[in-house]
């Protein structure tokens, strides 16, 4: 008796063994227009492949289809850095720049990434790029860190820039000409090329905190903003600065210019501000939820897309808003795009 009880255990654990790794199908998960609600993402752009996405753990996502689904870009190295920035020169050339001074490089529009640089063991975060009219990029980042290449973002190399400190730096900027360009940082740093990036100048700074981006609004006019609501405009390429007075004082860290010359600025708590006079004034057109928006994207048709520290968000605006959606792409200052 014992023999057959025994035997009848074997068996019925064995089946719970076959039935435990049998194969089985999933559940069909259900379609979401935006699949990336909870991620950390510092960046979207357009490309010749789609659209595509990077920030947390180094994850570099792809839509072909304007958003309906994402999948994963093939990167060299899986390092799980945070990705702070994609800057591309065009619709196929572009890097994806992270903590550990990493750099990942692209020359098919964002399906493939190989990797240029890495550094486990010091390295600090890399914050934005750009292709200078020479061909070369140039790359800044935390602690003054400027980096230089000449052969696409193969190969890197320090650059010093008299006067330059070790703050901070954080976003570059560029005329449509790609003449005259500014790099902004903590502390107020400013400096200013008017020669395609070749040589800076230090700029006496006129405030004391953050500053996070810059955007070129044509004639000789930027605007610079960056912590609490601090907006600044220059009307001589950035050798003088004037402050804005603005109806939030939350942090900025993202510009758009609209086709027909509108600027966009969002950043703290989900806001989005907009400026139809060259950055004089700026209404709130959004203003909701925890998230810091970091950067914003406005398709040829559809809801505009946000991303935040909290995921991917929509905004859709009607005629009584006073703003619609763009009907044609746009280009961000930070994206390189000529």
């Amino acid at each position: 008796m014992k023999v057959l009880v025994g035997l009848g255990v074997s068996v019925l654990v064995g089946l719970a063994g076959a039935l435990a790794f049998s194969p089985r199908s999933m559940p069909t998960l259900r379609p979401t227009e935006v699949p990336l609600e909870h991620m950390q993402l510092n960046g979207i752009e357009e490309t010749r492949i789609g659209w595509v996405a990077a920030g947390e753990l180094g994850h570099i996502l792809i839509s072909r289809d304007q958003g309906r689904s994402w999948s994963s870009a093939t990167t060299a190295s899986a390092r799980q850095a945070l990705i702070t920035r994609l800057v591309f020169a065009d619709d196929t050339h572009g890097l994806a720049l992270g903590h550990e001074g990493w750099i990942l490089r692209t020359a098919d529009g964002g399906r493939n990434w190989k990797e240029a640089a890495f550094q486990e063991e010091g390295g600090e975060p890399l914050l934005d790029a750009a292709r200078l009219p020479s061909g070369d990029w140039l790359a800044v980042g935390a602690f003054g860190r400027v980096l230089r290449s000449s052969d696409g973002g193969k190969r890197w190399e320090s650059e010093s820039i008299p006067g330059l400190t070790d703050w901070h730096l954080n976003a570059i900027a560029f005329s449509a000409d790609r003449r005259q360009w500014l790099i902004v940082g903590e502390a107020g740093t400013l400096l200013r090329s008017l020669d395609g990036g070749q040589h800076w100048q230090v700029v006496e700074p006129f405030y004391n905190g953050s500053l996070y981006g810059a955007v070129s609004l044509g004639a000789s006019t930027w605007v610079t903003y960056g912590m609490r609501g601090q907006v600044f405009r220059s009307t001589d390429d950035g050798l003088n600065w004037s402050a804005v007075k603005m109806p939030r004082p939350v942090s900025l860290y993202a510009d758009t210019v609209l086709p027909d010359g509108r600027l966009l600025l969002a950043g703290q708590g989900g806001v989005v501000l907009a400026s139809d006079d060259r950055g004089l004034t700026f209404e709130v057109l959004r203003e909701t939820g925890q998230e810091n928006l970091t950067d914003i994207f406005v398709p040829a048709s559809g809801p505009w897309l946000l991303a935040s520290d909290a995921g991917l968000r929509t905004l859709a605006l009607s005629a009584a808003d006073g703003l619609t959606a763009a009907q044609s792409p746009i280009t961000s200052s930070h994206q390189g795009t000529p």
